[in-house]
């Protein structure tokens, strides 16, 4: 169901890098393929575990078929029950690999997970201006603000806020659970009209061009709720979901905003990606499978049992 207005009601591998663009300015980045595929970047912390992270969302673009690039935000010390330690990456190499990168090629989509500090976010806010100021000359960027592990653990400095405010402003999409969406926007998601407000402060207020807020935390049905603007208002959609019997599994937000960024840079519209991830992301909890002492990790095999 679709509904318009803030108070409306809820209802051939080669070896070759192949220039894209027949022309360019000297000197200027390019926009590039690389074995054949697509390119897509993710800027996120390392996750040991290989569950989520930098290392799942380099997965995700594998399978979904397109060549995954990484900038480390901060290194994590964790197993499959918690996160013990968060030591952030210096910021100014967060910056350097960033440009570095920018100024070599230009990737079809960006994905922007775990950030950890204040100061590493404003770098990747910095570094993101390398790419244009314009959403026309931006790639796609795909935001998921994470906050907190699922065990509690802190993996944002809150004096961060403000900087990830400052974040969303510059991307095609948002995707953040419910505890996320309220903390960005101070909007109480405990209904599902308050969460349509806090979805459209996501847009018209901080200026992402879509907002996914993920509905699994919410008692009831998870439902996830997509606004996207249009002209001078956010349109909404309610996207129908389901529990997925079994125990927890490891690094699912990760893998959606991974997976929508991965069709993003294939070429697919916003909404085409946010509805195929969304399958990929339940066929992958289906096929979980334990790994160490606690969760399910995610497969991305394409058996169905």
């Amino acid at each position: 169901m679709t509904v318009r207005g803030a108070s409306a009601a809820m209802p051939g591998h080669t070896n070759e890098i192949v220039v894209k663009a027949a022309t360019r300015h000297v000197n200027a980045p390019i926009r590039v393929t690389i074995f054949g595929m697509r390119v897509a970047l993710s800027i996120a912390g390392s996750d040991p575990t290989g569950g989520a992270g930098l290392q799942a969302d380099l997965q995700v673009f594998r399978a979904l078929g397109v060549h995954g690039a990484g900038v480390v935000t901060a290194l994590t010390v964790q197993d499959s029950s918690k996160v013990h330690e968060v030591l952030p990456v210096f910021p100014n190499v967060v910056l350097a690999q960033l440009r570095k990168l920018f100024a070599d090629f230009t990737p079809d989509a960006v994905k922007i997970g775990m950030l950890a500090s204040d100061d590493v976010a404003r770098m990747v806010e910095l570094g993101l201006r390398s790419l244009g100021d314009a959403p026309g000359e931006r790639p796609p960027i795909v935001l998921d603000p994470v906050f907190e592990a699922s065990d509690g653990t802190r993996l944002l400095e809150r004096r961060a806020l403000a900087a990830i405010q400052d974040l969303v402003g510059v991307t095609t999409l948002i995707t953040p659970n419910l505890s996320e969406a309220q903390a960005l926007t101070g909007c109480d998601v405990s209904t599902e009209e308050g969460s349509q407000l806090a979805a459209s402060a996501l847009v018209m207020n901080l200026g992402a061009m879509a907002a996914l807020v993920k509905g699994g935390h919410r008692d009831g049905p998870p439902h996830d709720l997509f606004a996207e603007r249009e002209g001078g208002s956010v349109s909404f959609t309610w996207l129908e979901g389901e529990r997925i019997a079994g125990e927890p599994v490891h690094g699912t937000g990760c893998a959606l905003a991974s997976a929508v960024t991965a069709e993003l840079a294939k070429g697919a519209s916003l909404r085409d990606a946010v509805d195929t991830s969304r399958q990929f992301v339940a066929k992958a909890i289906r096929n979980a499978k334990r790994l160490g002492k606690r969760a399910r990790f995610l497969s991305y095999t394409s058996d169905d049992t």
